[in-house]
């Protein structure tokens, strides 16, 4: 937080883990080591900063490629803040209902409600691994801090950082990940979601994925 002593009135966000329509799509999601959550951000400040999740990196695989996530806004709108881990390049993608945004190997993320509206978004990740929080909380949040108003403000407990690119949603035709409907209706669908179990079969794709 850019103000660690701003005072709330109540948590900033809510987490719904684990969210299912049926027992045959939470078994398919078990049987495959996936996971479908639900967050939700009000609208509002803590100080004059744009409410936002904690912000977490993900742990490399087996193969050395740390896990993706894929999310989708089903309400109001969103700007994903990723990092690199090195600090070598930091994005934030604007996305608004109805956007898929993956987050690729390497990227740290924290997602801001930069609007007067409550933000509902839905994550599919894998369950092979625990987030990493620990960078986060070390160094008071991410790289840049969203102010009321949207302007960025440099973290000052970061090192010297590249500037903040802007960038729409990328596609993830690459990946032949479908876009057009619910992130939920990918539930069944393994070919499109074996990315985030397996993302050093993505390689190339995900390397380019955020290229402006």
């Amino acid at each position: 937080m850019a103000d660690p002593n701003c005072s709330i009135s109540g948590p900033l966000y809510t987490m719904y883990r684990d969210v299912t329509e049926s027992d045959t799509d939470r078994t398919w999601l078990q049987d495959h080591t996936l996971r479908y959550d639900i967050t939700v951000i009000p609208a509002g400040t803590c100080g004059i900063e744009y409410a936002k999740t904690k912000g977490h990196y993900h742990p490399a695989g087996p193969a050395g490629v740390s896990y993706p996530e894929m999310y989708q806004v089903l309400e109001g709108r969103a700007h994903y803040l990723l990092q690199r881990k090195d600090l070598t390049d930091i994005v934030v993608v604007d996305a608004a209902a109805g956007d898929m945004v993956l987050i690729p190997p390497e990227y740290g993320h924290v997602t801001i409600n930069p609007v007067h509206e409550t933000l509902v978004m839905a994550n599919l990740v894998s369950t092979r691994f625990q987030s990493e929080y620990g960078i986060y909380e070390e160094l008071k949040g991410g790289a840049y801090y969203e102010m009321e108003g949207g302007e960025f403000v440099k973290n000052p407990y970061y090192p010297a950082i590249p500037p903040l690119r802007r960038i729409t949603p990328p596609s993830l035709e690459p990946l032949q990940i479908p876009t057009t409907g619910r992130l939920y209706d990918l539930i069944g669908n393994y070919q499109a979601l074996e990315v985030l179990n397996a993302p050093d079969k993505f390689t190339l794709a995900l390397r380019d994925l955020l290229k402006g």
